[in-house]
């Protein structure tokens, strides 16, 4: 059980991660934030990075083996980084549509699985 809410949290973190790295681009190509000064546009995506910590390091207590969880330090790693990438590859088709996968992105996606697998591997 660990196991899965650590990845929920880690999903929920990359949603805000994503949010707070480039959702401030929306904004701007909107012509929301194309006024702000740079320091609003930063503690802007504060703001929302909070809510990524709220998840992240949670995520990390639960689901580290010397607190019970499931992963090693590695392992939480790893599986974060390709949360993010899901993450980020979902969001980045939503919010900038025309941003297309191609053929590469999803070969570094398979490099990313079997990366997984072996950090897995016993």
């Amino acid at each position: 059980m660990h196991g899965l809410y650590t990845v929920l949290l880690l999903l929920m973190s990359n949603i805000f991660m994503t949010l707070a790295w480039y959702g401030h681009l929306k904004l701007q190509e909107n012509g929301v934030s194309s006024h702000w000064p740079l320091i609003g546009v930063i503690l802007f995506s504060w703001c929302i990075a909070f809510f990524e910590y709220c998840c992240q390091v949670p995520a990390n207590r639960i689901g580290f083996v010397e607190n019970g969880g499931p992963f090693t330090l590695v392992q939480l790693k790893v599986v974060q980084e390709c949360v993010s990438l899901i993450v980020f590859a979902i969001i980045a088709n939503i919010l900038f549509q025309g941003q297309a996968l191609h053929w590469n992105h999803i070969a570094a996606f398979i490099c990313l699985v079997t990366a997984v697998y072996l950090v897995f591997m016993k």
